[in-house]
């Protein structure tokens, strides 16, 4: 989708699903002053086109299956091909290709997902693969650009709070899944604003069940939404930066939640490895990049050592 077959009716129904993922079509209707089949017309568009995609995943350290952040080092010739490779596999969430195009960034799953097979036996057995450099993620202080969005969607204060969730209790973790727990998440992981009916359909349940166990889920801790936005919807977050930070101990938690009040943060956890906090950083220019740099993150406390580079390109996105 080109930028300029966009305009701000497209932007604001991308930022009313970053604040309610399965808001009806015609709640967010109602808040932006357009009809009905106006918002469902252009939001088929955007999902069918790519530029928007609503997806409910399910906690990354559910069961003590905590993700990886992998750093494979590729000859030139071989990184885009390693790259698309990673991307079509079912245990990667996102993949994108860095520092000049001989880097490939990449989050696996856990244990339970593969994740100990990929990064142990193949892929340093892989030709053309000179290194690999894997960080087990260890707490994730944010991830979701709905700062950033805000600044630049044009939804008002007050439709912002008209496609606000009312806030509900939080309920202890849920450990133990059930196979209809399973087919249900599974439907939401390939869409997260499927129906009622068809998650009925592929659960075998009633959609009042399905209803209110997704609520269970949530409320469990358990399911969460993730709205994947084209960075061509808003001109604004083109520009990608990957931020590798060795932060002294003590200040681990003050920068990653420091980290994580900062708009132009897409994504920021604490990691194992050579460095421990890792982020994506979202801005419109290499000096914008640099104001961030300079401004924001050097001020912040006990921060030893900084590595940044590019996304030259985003093979598969979730942050």
């Amino acid at each position: 989708m080109r930028s300029d077959s966009c305009d701000e009716v497209d932007r604001q129904i991308a930022h009313a699903v970053q604040i309610n993922a399965r808001a009806p079509f015609s709640q967010i209707a109602t808040s932006l002053g357009v009809s009905d089949q106006t918002v469902a017309r252009r939001y088929t568009r955007l999902r069918s086109s790519g530029a928007l995609h609503v997806r409910g995943l399910t906690d990354p350290y559910l069961g003590g299956n905590a993700p990886w952040v992998l750093r494979v080092r590729c000859a030139p010739v071989a990184a885009a091909k390693v790259a698309e490779a990673l991307a079509r596999r079912d245990d990667t969430a996102w993949v994108r290709l860095t520092s000049g195009g001989t880097e490939i960034v990449c989050m696996v799953a856990g244990h339970s997902g593969g994740g100990e097979a990929l990064l142990l036996d193949r892929l340093p057995h892989t030709p053309r693969i000179e290194g690999v450099t894997a960080h087990h993620l260890l707490r994730t202080f944010w991830r979701g650009l709905h700062r950033l969005i805000a600044e630049h969607s044009g939804l008002t204060a007050d439709q912002i709070r008209s496609l606000q969730q009312p806030e509900t209790a939080r309920t202890p973790e849920l450990t133990a899944l059930s196979d209809g727990d399973q087919l249900l998440l599974d439907a939401l992981a390939r869409d997260g604003r499927t129906g009622l009916a068809d998650l009925a359909a592929a659960t075998g349940w009633s959609r009042s069940t399905v209803s209110h166990r997704m609520t269970d889920l949530a409320a469990g801790g358990v399911l969460y939404y993730d709205v994947d936005v084209d960075q061509r919807l808003f001109p604004a977050i083109t520009a990608w930066t990957v931020l590798w930070l060795s932060v002294e101990p003590a200040a681990l938690e003050t920068v990653g939640k420091a980290l994580a009040e900062h708009p132009e943060v897409g994504y920021a956890a604490a990691t194992t490895g050579p460095t421990n906090i890792y982020a994506s950083v979202a801005g419109p220019n290499a000096p914008a990049l640099y104001t961030y740099l300079t401004r924001r993150i050097a001020p912040l406390p006990g921060i030893r050592h900084m590595e940044t580079a590019p996304v030259l390109h985003s093979l598969k996105s979730n942050r």
